[in-house]
């Protein structure tokens, strides 16, 4: 059968660090299947997966101080992939991405980086904006993770503050939990409001618990969401082409 892809047995194979949460993996893997140009189950990349909510919670640990360090428990899940025949490793949780550099220190694989993917997507786009709001919760805020690397790439990083940073957590911890209704729709669209009319050019979801919520509405600004780069990295990584 000729499908116009590499075959598919001289792909790369996925490792996916999960569980963070498991909403969030469960919709990466249902995008990349999504984007995967397919005429059968052969033409899908092979990805393993561990899924993981035992991870410890990265906000209690950065935010509230009293929670478990979770890299002891990544670099488990990275080896694990490793010997389990992973040829490149993912981790759909923007704030687990601050605890990045130990994991990839410790398993040698390369790692998909969706902060640098982001900033890169960012400065490569035809529309140069300016300030840049994060969609994320505040763990993402406390630790830098993406402010650095924006001001380097020439950007102004504007985060939620207050009422609209715990709207925003309200979102996630209800995506975690019992499920999001229209009361974090709505919840998730007036912290999008108020980040506009704080002088944002531009959007990027930087929580993939808030990329499961349907787009907020951005009055015609241009919105990025972190899941879909890193989607796109996957494939790009396994050979396949579109």
């Amino acid at each position: 059968m000729t499908t116009g892809q590499p075959h598919p047995g001289s792909r790369k194979t996925l490792g996916l660090l999960g569980g963070m949460g498991p909403e969030a993996t469960v919709e990466l893997m249902r995008r990349v299947v999504a984007a995967t140009p397919a005429r059968d189950d052969a033409d899908h990349i092979h990805m393993l997966v561990d899924n993981n909510p035992q991870v410890p919670s990265r906000i209690a640990h950065v935010i509230e101080g009293t929670g478990e360090d979770p890299t002891p428990v990544l670099i488990a899940m990275a080896e694990g992939l490793k010997q389990s025949g992973a040829d490149f490793l993912a981790m759909p949780c923007n704030t687990a991405h601050w605890y990045l550099p130990a994991v990839c220190k410790a398993v040698d694989l390369p790692f998909l980086d969706m902060i640098d993917l982001s900033v890169r997507y960012l400065r490569n786009s035809r529309l140069r904006p300016q300030t840049v709001a994060l969609l994320a919760s505040p763990a993402v805020r406390k630790v830098g993770l993406f402010d650095q690397r924006l001001q380097a790439a020439g950007f102004t990083p504007l985060h939620a503050d207050g009422e609209e940073a715990e709207e925003l957590l309200k979102a996630i911890r209800a995506v975690k939990s019992k499920g999001y209704g229209e009361t974090e729709r709505q919840g998730y669209q007036a912290a999008t409001d108020a980040l506009r009319r704080r002088g944002a050019d531009a959007f990027l979801i930087a929580c993939t618990e808030l990329s499961v919520i349907d787009l907020p509405d951005t009055a015609g600004l241009p919105i990025a969401d972190t899941l879909d780069l890193l989607v796109a990295e996957i494939l790009r990584t396994a050979g396949v082409t579109p």
